[in-house]
């Protein structure tokens, strides 16, 4: 992980584990309000007066993920509070099943950028911006919502992506690796804490979101 975006290791505060296997490095999760340091990396790109959650009511959630070449990464996600523990449940059911995660940074690593962070195939959650097509403010500016794996799982308006790298997945069979679907492990895992997902949506349909709230 990028030096400058590194959490500091006291936001370890709330570790939980779930052994894989004879040989496998456990699950580790922790849960933590946004370090000062962090807070000021925010500021004013991905948050600032005027946004409908203070920082105060956010929290960064450090999971350990593997990605596709099969190597366990810690990511951090930037959520609101009240989900907090959704999230490291939904996480490690996803590490238990070794499903796939490209990166895991929070998108000021981006400078707020959605389309940056999507073209580096990451995965993110709280950004104070407008809802996709729209004005009103996203999911994500309330931290209630996660887009995973962006480039495998693209946001389809009238049968197109804005990601060259997707256009392969605008077929969603055959199933490739790091792909949302129904009936696979990354679905299964936000259904089992009631979150909804945009792969459901008809119009436009977004595979990679996951949210509390529609």
């Amino acid at each position: 992980m990028n030096t400058r975006l590194a959490v500091p290791l006291t936001i370890f505060c709330v570790l939980v584990s779930a052994q894989l296997g004879v040989g496998a490095p456990p699950f580790k999760g922790g849960v933590a309000p946004i370090p000062a340091k962090m807070r000021a990396r925010m500021t004013p790109d991905v948050w600032r007066p005027g946004c409908p959650v203070p920082v105060r009511q956010l929290r960064a959630v450090v999971v350990t993920h593997r990605d596709f070449r099969g190597r366990v990464r810690r990511g951090v996600l930037v959520v609101h509070r009240s989900v907090a523990r959704d999230v490291l449940q939904v996480f490690r059911a996803l590490y238990a099943a070794r499903f796939p995660i490209r990166r895991i940074r929070p998108i000021e690593a981006y400078g707020g950028d959605d389309y940056r962070s999507i073209e580096a195939d990451n995965t993110s959650a709280f950004n104070c911006r407008a809802v996709s097509g729209g004005s009103g403010w996203s999911r994500h500016a309330y931290g209630t919502a996660i887009d995973i794996n962006p480039i495998e799982n693209p946001y389809v308006s009238n049968g197109r992506t804005s990601h060259r790298r997707s256009v392969p997945f605008l077929r969603r069979s055959p199933v490739r690796r790091g792909m949302a679907v129904e009936g696979g492990a990354l679905v299964r895992g936000f259904d089992a804490v009631g979150w909804s997902w945009g792969g459901r949506w008809t119009s436009p349909t977004d595979y990679q979101h996951f949210s509390t709230g529609g």
